[in-house]
C-alpha cells in the first residue's frame, strides 16, 4: 500500500511571498523613495537638460548618453543583488552627500562641466550609502565607475595627450596607404590624398574616443564575467591598442571616402557613417581578441591536464 504525500499549497506560495516580483518590490518601497527621487529630479533635471541640448550634441562628449544610460541598465540588473543585501545604512554617507552637493552648485554656477557630472556620481553613491549601506554600494561599485567616462576631463589634459595620438594615428593611415598603392603624403596631422587635404581631428583620434572604446570594452567584460582572470585583464590592457586600430581604420576609410566620392562627401553624411564604422570596427576587434584569449586559456588547461 503506498501513500501519496500531497503539496501543500502554502509551502509552495512561501518563496514566491519570500521574493516577490521587482515590480512589487518597487511599489513596495515607493513610499520611502519617493522625497527621493524628486530631489534627484529638482536637483539634475536642469543639468540634464544642459547637457542634451549642450556638451552631450557635440562630437566630443557624444558618448555621454550612450555611457550614462548603459550605467542605468546595469544598476537595474544588478538592483536585485542589492534588495538582497541586508540594509546597512552608512553615516558616511552624508558627508560624501555633502561634497556632492557643493561640487554641483560650483559646476553649475561656474560652468564646470567636470564638476557637474561628477556631482551626479557622487550624489547618487551617497544616497545608496546612506540608505542602504556599504554592502549595496559595493554590488552597485561597477555602474558607478562606469559612470566616470563620462566626466570630461581637462581641456589642457586632453589637448597634451591628444596630439601625439593624432600623429601616431596620421603616420600609420599615410604608411599604410602609401603600401596599397595611393598618392598620399603627410604634413603633421594634415594628409594630402590627390588633390585634397584632410585635418585629422581631435573627435577621429583624440583621448575621449580611447576612452569611449575602453568603456565598451570593460562594459562587454562586465557581461561576459569571464572566470580567468587572465582573459579579463588581457583583453582591458589589448583595448588599448584596438582602440587604436579602429581610429586608424576610421581615418582610412574617411581619407578614401574623399579620395573617390570627393570633400563634400568625406564631410557630410559619411562622416558620420565613419563613426559607427569606428565603433563597428572595435566591437568586432573585442570580440576577435576575446576569442583568441578564450582559445588560448582553454589551450593552456588543456595542457596543465
Amino acid at each position: 500500500m503506498t501513500t501519496q504525500v500531497r503539496p501543500d499549497p502554502a509551502a509552495q506560495a512561501a518563496p514566491a511571498a519570500a521574493n516577490p516580483p521587482m515590480g512589487a518590490q518597487l511599489s513596495a518601497a515607493l513610499p520611502e523613495w519617493w522625497p527621493v527621487l524628486a530631489g534627484l529630479a529638482a536637483l539634475f533635471l536642469p543639468t540634464m537638460f544642459s547637457l542634451f541640448t549642450g556638451a552631450w550634441v557635440g562630437e566630443e562628449q557624444a558618448h555621454g548618453p550612450m555611457i550614462f544610460a548603459l550605467a542605468l541598465w546595469l544598476a537595474w540588473r544588478k538592483w536585485p543583488g542589492v534588495l538582497a543585501q541586508p540594509a546597512a545604512p552608512s553615516w558616511l554617507g552624508w558627508p560624501l552627500l555633502t561634497v556632492g552637493l557643493a561640487l554641483h552648485l560650483l559646476g553649475r554656477s561656474q560652468h564646470i562641466l567636470m564638476f557637474e557630472i561628477g556631482s551626479i556620481i557622487l550624489v547618487l553613491a551617497a544616497i545608496v550609502l546612506a540608505k542602504l549601506g556599504a554592502p549595496a554600494l559595493r554590488v552597485l561599485w561597477f555602474p558607478f565607475f562606469f559612470m566616470l567616462f563620462m566626466v570630461p576631463l581637462p581641456s589642457e589634459f586632453v589637448a597634451a595627450v591628444t596630439m601625439p595620438m593624432k600623429m601616431a594615428v596620421s603616420w600609420a593611415t599615410e604608411h599604410l596607404l602609401f603600401a596599397a598603392g595611393y598618392p598620399i603624403a603627410r604634413s603633421g596631422v594634415i594628409l594630402q590624398i590627390g588633390q585634397y587635404q584632410l585635418l585629422v581631428a581631435d573627435a577621429c583620434a583624440g583621448l575621449q574616443t580611447l576612452l569611449t572604446l575602453e568603456a565598451l570594452g570593460l562594459f562587454y567584460l562586465n557581461l561576459m564575467r569571464h572566470p580567468s582572470a587572465f582573459r579579463n585583464i588581457g583583453l582591458a590592457i589589448l583595448i588599448i591598442p584596438i582602440s587604436f586600430s579602429a581610429n586608424v581604420i576610421r581615418v582610412i576609410t574617411l581619407t578614401l571616402v574623399t579620395y573617390y566620392l570627393g570633400d563634400a562627401a568625406g564631410q557630410g553624411f559619411l562622416h558620420g557613417f565613419a563613426g559607427m564604422v569606428l565603433f563597428l570596427t572595435a566591437l568586432v576587434l573585442i570580440l576577435a581578441v576575446d576569442s583568441s584569449l578564450q582559445w588560448y586559456v582553454a589551450r593552456r588547461r588543456g595542457g596543465d591536464r
